[in-house]
């Protein structure tokens, strides 16, 4: 896991259960895209909570999954914040 920390001291990251971040102080997480079926069974990654663009389509989730992460480290987790 990429720990990420910001000149404010905040931490920022893409969660996973490899690091039990509560030990790390007061938590604030938030969603940064949806993956979801569209209406033929695609599956579509959805990156406009963090105001990225709508991914996809992915025949499995798994890929929609990958290609979620991978935008996430190339165009947000570094982003100023």
């Amino acid at each position: 896991m990429d720990l990420i920390v910001t000149g404010t001291g905040e931490l920022r990251c893409i969660y996973s259960d490899s690091i039990p971040l509560s030990n790390l102080g007061k938590l604030s997480i938030s969603r940064a895209s949806h993956v979801e079926p569209n209406s033929v069974g695609q599956w579509m990654a959805d990156m406009s909570p963090v105001d990225g663009p709508l991914l996809g389509p992915f025949e499995f989730r798994t890929d929609a999954l990958a290609a979620e992460v991978d935008w996430l480290r190339k165009h947000w987790l570094l982003k100023p914040a």
